[in-house]
């Protein structure tokens, strides 16, 4: 998974993309410090890793991971080249997924690229660069599908689709919040890889002492949830989050080691860290669970998407295990731990032997039957 974190200048992104990472991107109070892209990789928080890992006497333990990169900030007029321009805007689209960080606090040592604090006024500032950008790809799009669409059924609906997707987003609205007709057109709109179709995470980037009601008093918190309640597909269901997260106190938290990081997250009256919590919350988005496999070279993590058939699951590790699927020997975490080993568990009968048509579901711990 590839999540790309995007924002005005100097609203804490570079500040976040380091202590989520450790990568270390130049972090400064002045705008487009961040010149190329800067990707980390971070493993995915797992507890369950040890534990099986543990169990097995496992050589090695491989996390599930999540790839972060880092955009320079964006500016009124990105999409026309201003400031830095289309060229961070290309990045976006390689991404799964987009972090949008909001600044939620006030501190006169911290300039604001608009001279004031506004989260609503930044995100639509942003969204807006991410609009034009979206149309300049439609419009060319459907010049192209214009020409055949007379003699052709399949470009002749292309094109009306084109046609109300345009107007939608000429209208200020998000590809994210378009009304599709059908499922075709879902799978079309998908293919076009728009900027303002994929989901989000808005972080609401706070101060410490913010973080331990979730910002229950922030009203520049607030007025981001607002504006994410609205953000729903034509089946009413959220394409966005918000989660709040204080910059600064993760570089703090990322220096720490594990004990020294849970005494500290106690000290601040919070469960988990903002990677957790940022984990967590675009694990859910993007609808992904992770099975595990176990023994005792490697126990790892996998990351699939939920409504994954086993044959697919299986392809994960390897193009063979899809080709030669015959079948999957699954236990649940819970009933493996509880009886200790993989055999204890089969003479129970905890162990299912699944086909072809078996959805994989989160935690489950899988050993794939092949021939190839």
């Amino acid at each position: 998974m590839k999540l790309g974190i995007i924002g005005l200048p100097n609203v804490g992104k570079s500040t976040l993309f380091n202590s989520l990472t450790k990568a270390g991107a130049e972090s400064a109070n002045y705008p487009f410090c961040t010149i190329d892209p800067n990707v980390g990789v971070v493993a995915v928080p797992d507890e369950r890793l040890k534990v099986l890992g543990d169990l097995y006497d496992s050589e090695r333990i491989t996390p599930a991971v999540i790839e972060f990169v880092d955009i320079a900030g964006l500016v009124k007029g990105a999409s026309k080249g201003e400031g830095l321009g289309n060229q961070f805007l290309a990045n976006i689209r390689e991404v799964d997924a987009i972090v949008h960080v909001v600044r939620c606090f006030e501190d006169s040592n911290v300039i604001h690229v608009e001279g004031s604090i506004d989260p609503v006024r930044d995100i639509e500032t942003i969204n807006l660069e991410l609009i034009f950008s979206d149309l300049e790809v439609l419009e060319r799009r459907y010049s192209k599908v214009k020409k055949t669409a007379m003699g052709d059924k399949s470009a002749a609906k292309e094109a009306a689709l084109l046609e109300r997707l345009i107007k939608h987003l000429e209208g200020g609205e998000l590809a994210r919040i378009f009304a599709c007709m059908d499922e075709e057109e879902s799978e079309l709109i998908s293919s076009f890889n728009l900027l303002t179709y994929k989901s989000v995470i808005y972080a609401a980037n706070v101060k410490e002492e913010d973080l331990a009601d979730d910002a229950a008093q922030n009203a520049y918190v607030q007025k981001v949830r607002e504006y994410a309640e609205k953000e729903c597909d034509d089946e009413q269901s959220h394409v966005s989050e918000v989660f709040v997260i204080s910059a600064q106190i993760e570089q703090e938290i990322a220096e720490l080691d594990e004990d020294e990081k849970k005494m500290f997250l106690e000290e601040l009256g919070i469960r988990e860290s903002g990677l957790e919590k940022l984990i967590k919350a675009s694990y859910s988005l993007l609808g992904l669970i992770s099975y595990l496999t176990a023994g005792p070279k490697e126990t790892r993590a996998w990351t699939i998407e939920e409504g994954t058939k086993a044959p697919a699951a299986a392809g994960k590790i390897h193009s063979d295990f899809e080709r030669g699927f015959i079948r999957a020997e699954i236990v649940s975490y819970d009933n493996l731990v509880e009886c200790g080993s993989f055999n204890a568990a089969k003479e129970k009968g905890l162990v299912r032997s699944e086909g072809k048509e078996y959805v994989v579901q989160d935690g489950d711990v899988v050993l794939f039957r092949f021939n190839v």
